[in-house]
């Protein structure tokens, strides 16, 4: 199926490693554009000159409030036009909510949440009719996770907004989703899997609760984000997508 994808622009934040980038290699696969940001220069770079020339890359923090222009100005600068944005932040600490300090909350806060929340207000603002939003969030939005408290506290709260972004640029013809993966193999799971002390252990246990009994990869994660942001997903808006494995039992 032809996503419709060839000749638009799309921001990717977090787009140096992870879900991000693997969303913005499914993004380029197709035909798009892509200005994918990240905090380190050298991630970005080594993902800009893997992706080629219709990509570009802005080292930016979420937690900037400068970021959303300078991500809109860099892709209408590099490619004339912008329409749509994935927007993804590194998961917050672990740890249990005894435990968690106030100051990871507030960080987490200010990157995971209000940066996300700043980043879909502000693209929003700049896209048109067909334009597309999507942001990364969790499954911890239908159930918790065990030792990931700050994002069990944080990501339902950002699908809400989202949610209710939906509503607020849908007149305008602009669609906005979320996505929720489960336990796919990135750096970050892996991460999580040795603060247990047994990372294959942890593993396994983490597979029999998957009824397709494995970790996703960031590829299936990334192709399901393309087709969200893609006008072959025109009449798609306000969904909350597990991309999980069947993971989550809740509706």
């Amino acid at each position: 199926m032809d996503l419709g994808l060839a000749g638009r622009t799309y921001v990717v934040t977090g787009g140096s490693g992870g879900l991000g980038r693997a969303t913005a290699e499914a993004l380029v696969a197709d035909g798009a554009q892509v200005v994918v940001s990240g905090r380190h220069q050298e991630s970005v770079r080594a993902t800009t000159e893997a992706l080629g020339e219709r990509a570009r890359g802005v080292v930016a923090d979420n937690a900037d409030p400068d970021t959303p222009a300078r991500l809109v100005a860099a892709a209408r600068d590099a490619f004339g036009r912008l329409d749509g944005a994935l927007v993804s932040v590194g998961g917050p600490k672990n740890g249990s909510v005894m435990d968690s300090a106030d100051e990871a909350w507030t960080a987490a806060y200010e990157s995971v949440f209000l940066g996300g929340v700043r980043l879909g207000r502000e693209i929003g603002r700049e896209l048109e009719d067909g334009g597309a939003l999507a942001f990364v969030l969790s499954s911890s939005v239908k159930a918790p996770l065990a030792g990931l408290a700050i994002s069990n506290g944080l990501r339902p709260g950002l699908a809400m907004v989202a949610k209710t972004l939906a509503d607020e640029l849908g007149p305008r013809g602009i669609r906005v989703n979320g996505l929720m993966p489960g336990r796919v193999e990135t750096e970050r799971v892996r991460w999580l899997d040795e603060q247990t002390g047994d990372a294959e252990a942890a593993h396994a246990r983490a597979v029999e609760t998957i009824p397709l009994r494995r970790y996703g990869t960031p590829e299936e994660f990334g192709r399901a984000a393309a087709f969200l942001l893609s006008p072959a997903a025109s009449f798609v808006s306000g969904v909350m997508l597990p991309v999980d494995g069947g993971m989550l039992r809740a509706l």
